[in-house]
């Protein structure tokens, strides 16, 4: 079985540490690993890559929450050819415990719910450990902001929860290098105001300050124009992305309305015609695996820094 391709990202494999037991971080909680978990599952497209970068599919069962939404291009087909989707979406209690697991990847709003029947203490008692998205812990606890070094600690703490320490640190210095490489490209001068469209039309739902775009937004010289709004992904109303007039566009890209339909919306719209986005037509598009916090998210500040600065 064959992980996502690494040398799409210029890393080399790396030897398993052997450090066990190990104490990671969850959101509020410390979880503690006696040994690498070695039926895991992870839940929606970008926390599975997350598994296949660290090549970690030889110790997963399956995956869940991928097609209900979102459909797997090349890389992730190659990389979960061999594993099976437990549940199309949000997975039951029962659909994990049956499957045997003994760890979860999953995050608030990616899979598990605040109240919901699917929580790290609904499946502790079943011998399933779950380790939590980064930038969900937003919906649980009190944090300062997003920052892509979010999903760097996320890739980190999975690399020493499945014994893959050196593996995770290579990799998080390659995006960091990278990740320097861009903003030092960056010009100066007053940071563009973008608008992140992910859906809707009556409410669009956008990043607020505690989603990933907004870091994701800030590293490529631009400003979310939501990034007051004390939220993740959220509705907002229409009447203040007009009044703050975005000069670029995000569309994430992602289920049964396409990335150019969103945009005819907005473009066709005579309510957004006075929009400096709309009327320059100044749309970039990123894939639902790019906009959540993964692997892509580097590749994507960069298509993003060129979309915002011409280069």
């Amino acid at each position: 079985m064959k992980p996502l391709p690494l040398a799409l990202l210029g890393i080399c494999a790396a030897t398993p540490a052997l450090a066990h037991p190990v104490t990671v971080q969850s959101c509020d909680r410390d979880v503690t690993f006696d040994a690498p978990p070695t039926r895991a599952a992870s839940n929606d497209v970008n926390l599975t890559e997350m598994m296949l970068v660290l090549g970690l599919t030889d110790r997963m069962v399956g995956y869940t929450g991928i097609s209900g939404w979102n459909k797997l291009d090349e890389e992730m087909r190659a990389g979960v050819a061999e594993l099976p989707e437990l549940s199309e979406r949000y997975p039951t209690r029962e659909v994990l415990i049956g499957a045997d697991l003994d760890f979860w990847f999953a995050g608030w709003n990616y899979g598990m719910r605040v109240g919901g029947e699917v929580t790290p203490d609904t499946l502790a008692p079943f011998g399933v450990a779950v380790y939590e998205l980064t930038e969900s812990c937003i919906h649980i606890m009190d944090r300062d902001g997003v920052a892509i070094d979010d999903m760097f600690n996320d890739i980190r703490n999975l690399g020493m929860i499945f014994g893959e320490d050196a593996r995770a640190e290579e990799l998080i210095a390659g995006w960091q290098a990278e990740l320097d490489e861009i903003r030092a490209s960056i010009p100066a001068g007053e940071p563009l105001r973008v608008f992140v469209y992910d859906s809707g039309e009556n409410t669009p739902f956008t990043s607020g300050r505690y989603a990933m775009p907004n870091a994701m937004i800030e590293a490529a010289g631009g400003r979310n124009i939501m990034d007051d709004v004390e939220s993740s992904w959220t509705r907002v109303a229409w009447e203040p992305v007009v009044e703050r007039n975005p000069e670029v566009i995000i569309i994430v890209n992602y289920g049964e309305v396409t990335a150019e339909q969103k945009m005819d919306f907005m473009r066709n719209n005579p309510a957004f015609a006075e929009m400096d986005a709309v009327k320059n037509d100044r749309f970039v598009v990123l894939e639902y695996v790019e906009a959540t916090p993964g692997p892509r998210n580097i590749r994507a500040v960069r298509a993003l820094a060129d979309a915002f600065h011409g280069q």
